[in-house]
């Protein structure tokens, strides 16, 4: 059983804002990924900057801030992922954190295609749309038509 017109119509439109919700969802997960990216390459210029005996502003969460003074600036403590951590030498670090940028380049990447992937499925769809316009102008028309006779 064929669905007229006008449910083609709407299912389409249906499938397209669909793509749109997903599109806006990696959209956003690329974004978030590149904030991330930011702050691992302000890491890894952090690294370089410390000292023994220097002193840092600690984050506490809420735009909140303590001093403290660094005893041992080539022990660092690196985020593994998981809620795990391992402290590491400041080369070591600085791999560690290369590493994660490296990862998280990849997902970019990976969302990329995706997004490609929704822009072919979104023009494939475009043009099914507009098949089905044409077609249904066309069957009213001959509608009109054989009314007319």
């Amino acid at each position: 059983m064929s669905m007229g017109g006008g449910g083609q119509l709407q299912a389409l439109q249906q499938e397209m804002e669909a793509l749109q919700e997903r599109r806006e969802e990696l959209e956003a997960e690329v974004e978030s990924l590149e904030e991330e990216k930011r702050e691992i390459d302000e890491a890894i210029d952090g690294l370089d900057a410390l000292e023994t005996g220097g002193t840092v502003h600690v984050p506490l969460g809420g735009d909140a801030f303590v001093r403290a003074t660094i005893e041992d600036a080539d022990e660092i403590v690196v985020s593994l992922g998981a809620n795990f951590a391992a402290t590491e030498d400041r080369e070591q670090a600085a791999e560690t954190l290369e590493t994660k940028k490296e990862r998280v380049d990849e997902r970019i990447e990976e969302l990329r295609e995706e997004e490609s992937e929704l822009d072919e499925q979104e023009q494939q769809l475009e043009q099914q749309a507009q098949q089905a316009q044409q077609q249904m102008l066309q069957q009213q028309a001959q509608m009109q038509g054989d009314q007319q006779e």
